[in-house]
């Protein structure tokens, strides 16, 4: 699972685990352990919010990795809003680190942030690496080489149209026949009218129309393949005659306030847990069993609908990536560990669901089975899309083997983007990407959360496109496009 806006409980900063106190020592003694914990810790950034019992997690984490490795891991959470400027900082000043949520893992590899896991991850993460799909060692060469290794998790993701089922059973609304945007109009509509002061479509900045596309650079770029079409080509979303009539759906609804007035500049979260939104937009996957992992989180059933195909895609297998800084003085040490959070089921389960007899228990004579107990709360454990290997971690009581059976073999039949593994050398056209960024951000919100009118904004996109230079990084793009393509 991953909202528009991600809300997934993490860390953002750190005590320092497992310090030494002396036991009558000299103060020379005191200093000499203290360095000697310092040397075997090693330092990990980390994207998202601190749990609540942060320390209790990583004591029992600690203890098992120190147990098997000789090492710790001394975590340090940085918040969403802020990672990306200051993990840019840390990598271009040369900080000393040993492990990192990747961030721009390509342009940082490409510079020579990160190691070169070739070797290493087939040696120190053996039993995670080969369980992961092809389509993650594939999504994650860069020039030929790996520099990360990816949780294991939803190789393959869809977009989801998530309704809280509170208000469908309060008001007796249907959703069996929603397959895409304009399908949940009837029910928005009647929702809307029943409930003026709720969001009915609960989207706000940052929020991205869908459709079925894949992109070679993000989805805030004017580039794409469309999955539908002539998937040889490079094009501009905003010019795809069926993503400007979804477009034209979003300002229909904002019109009809449905949408929230200030969806365009507001950062107003609706808690999953909440009663303030009717409809999100959320991604999912495999590992997320349907609605279970979201209903989880928001201590509420939830139910979703599917409006795009399940797609293996160079971001799916990027999306929750662990790199080893090559600043680091134990990158053997740093794969190890990364090789035991994903192949250790006690340390990986300790993580993801919290504290054993606290939060969850197993369940006698059913393997891997779990029931969640009173303690399992929000902001009580880590999340399991950007901690470790999924495939060893327990399921709960209500995950059937059918279930199960289900997950592996949507994975296998999910399908590949024609662009897995393509990666944009921006080298020749660094000014014109910067422009183009410079005009997307200009006009993205509107568009995306219907604020504007479409048939008017987006002849004024073109134009402000064209002059930025917008030809020049598409004949590029296709260019190398072709040459990946023939590979």
């Amino acid at each position: 699972m991953k909202t528009w806006k991600k809300v997934v409980g993490l860390s953002t900063a750190v005590v320092l685990l497992g310090a030494l106190t002396a036991c009558g020592g000299s103060k020379d003694k005191t200093a000499s352990s203290s360095n000697k914990s310092d040397e075997n810790t090693l330092l990990m950034y980390q994207i998202g919010d601190k749990p609540e019992n942060y320390d209790a997690l990583m004591d029992v984490a600690n203890k098992r990795l120190e147990e098997k490795t000789g090492a710790k891991l001394n975590i340090q959470y940085i918040g969403w809003g802020d990672y990306e400027k200051k993990m840019s900082v840390i990598v271009s000043s040369g900080e000393n680190y040993d492990i990192a949520f990747a961030d721009n893992y390509v342009p940082n590899a490409q510079k020579g942030a990160f190691a070169d896991l070739t070797e290493l991850a087939p040696k120190f993460v053996k039993d995670a690496y080969d369980q992961l799909d092809e389509a993650y060692i594939k999504g994650n060469l860069v020039d030929g080489k790996l520099y990360a290794f990816p949780v294991n998790g939803n190789v393959y993701s869809q977009q989801v149209l998530t309704f809280n089922k509170q208000y469908l059973d309060k008001y007796d609304l249907s959703i069996d026949d929603i397959e895409s945007y304009e399908d949940a109009e009837s029910v928005l509509k009647t929702f809307h009218e029943k409930e003026p002061n709720i969001a009915a479509f609960a989207i706000g900045q940052g929020f991205k129309a869908q459709g079925n596309f894949d992109f070679p650079i993000g989805n805030g770029y004017p580039f794409a393949v469309d999955l539908n079409g002539d998937t040889s080509k490079i094009i501009n979303q905003y010019e795809n005659k069926d993503f400007v009539e979804v477009l034209k759906t979003m300002n229909k609804w904002y019109k009809a306030g449905y949408i929230p007035s200030d969806a365009a500049t507001s950062n107003t979260e609706f808690p999953l847990e909440g009663n303030t939104w009717f409809i999100r937009q959320e991604t999912q996957g495999p590992y997320d069993y349907g609605d279970t992992i979201l209903s989880n989180a928001a201590g509420q059933e939830l139910v979703s609908k599917a409006f795009t195909t399940p797609l293996k895609s160079t971001a799916q297998a990027q999306m929750a990536n662990f790199v080893v800084s090559n600043t680091s003085k134990n990158k053997e040490k740093a794969v190890e560990v990364l090789g035991e959070i994903n192949s250790d089921p006690e340390l990986l389960n300790g993580l993801v669901w919290g504290i054993e007899g606290e939060a969850w228990e197993k369940i006698p004579d059913k393997e891997d089975k779990i029931k969640l107990l009173d303690g399992y709360k929000p902001n009580t454990h880590l999340s399991a899309w950007n901690t470790g290997n999924n495939k060893i971690l327990y399921t709960q009581d209500t995950i059937t083997d059918e279930m199960i059976k289900k997950r592996d073999e949507s994975i296998a039949e999910a399908e590949t983007s024609p662009i897995l593994g393509f990666n944009f050398v921006t080298t020749s056209v660094k000014t014109e990407l910067s422009n183009i960024a410079n005009v997307m951000s200009q006009y993205l919100d509107g568009l995306n959360t219907g604020t504007v009118d479409p048939e008017v904004t987006i002849p004024k996109l073109k134009e402000a496109l064209d002059n930025a230079g917008y030809e020049k990084v598409q004949t590029e793009m296709q260019k190398q496009y072709d040459e990946f393509l023939k590979k």
